[in-house]
């Protein structure tokens, strides 16, 4: 899915009376938004992918640069140290990351494939961590990524435990936004493939999202018995046939059953 672009904000105003906001606050959230989806981007690309005046963007900068939020490199500007204390206080908050990162590691050893770890957050998967496998071919979700719930493993997982009518409500108005032939791209089609799920215990993202590479996923639970994240590993569907599946999947569940054991789940 891709993220829209966000656009600048009317000149001439600090805030926004109707929605209490502060602009020039808004404006730097903006350019740290957009610095951690694409990375380095020069001056000129802040201002032109945020429609807003190279002047205007120097000086969100500078501001941001005093406090060490960005950093310039070059002549590009990266996502700094204190973005990234503030952005782990939410992964100890979760508290899921740190109990599941040594389970995280001896999956991908016992699977040879990327184990990820995420959460769904405004309606997407939001991936927190990651251990990569060592082969040079693999999959990259890298902490912060987003995909769409319904064309990746961990979000198939997690809506597996959804409530009908919680389902339901998410559904009136879903978006089933796709990728290629393999997205699911409506209800109907979605809910059998949460019943497959649910029936096997797991999902399996079978190129929904990206073609030649398979993701599989479980669910894990908090003390309450709610879905609190997701864990999963993927590679290359040559790596991950279809005969390989059960025994990925089981191994996904173990790991998801442990990680939950971890946080309080029975």
């Amino acid at each position: 899915m891709t993220t829209p672009r966000r656009k600048g904000r009317p000149k001439g105003f600090n805030t926004d009376p109707a929605q209490g906001t502060i602009l020039a606050l808004d404006r730097a959230l903006d350019v740290l938004d957009l610095l951690a989806r694409h990375g380095g981007l020069s001056l000129s690309a802040i201002a032109r992918e945020l429609d807003q005046s190279p002047a205007t963007m120097h000086r969100v900068l500078a501001t941001l640069h005093a406090r060490d939020f960005v950093e310039p490199e070059a002549q590009d500007w990266h996502i700094g140290p204190a973005a990234f204390r503030i952005g782990s206080a939410f992964l100890r908050r979760t508290n899921v990351f740190e109990r599941a990162r040594p389970l995280m590691q001896d999956l991908m050893r016992a699977t040879g494939e990327t184990s990820n770890l995420g959460v769904e957050r405004a309606g997407q998967v939001l991936f927190t961590g990651q251990v990569e496998t060592h082969d040079p071919i693999r999959a990259f979700f890298p902490p912060g990524t987003v995909a769409p719930l319904h064309a990746s493993g961990i979000g198939k997982a997690l809506l597996s435990t959804y409530a009908p009518d919680q389902l339901d409500q998410l559904l009136a108005d879903y978006d089933f936004a796709r990728f290629n032939d393999r997205t699911i791209g409506d209800a109907p089609t979605l809910r059998a493939e949460l019943a497959r799920v649910t029936a096997q215990g797991y999902a399996v993202d079978d190129e929904e999202r990206t073609l030649g590479m398979r993701c599989i996923a479980a669910p894990i639970f908090d003390a309450h018995g709610d879905a609190v994240a997701g864990i999963s590993v993927s590679g290359p569907v040559q790596r991950i046939p279809d005969s390989r599946l059960p025994a990925l999947g089981q191994a996904v569940v173990e790991a998801a059953k442990a990680i939950s054991h971890r946080i309080g789940a029975a």
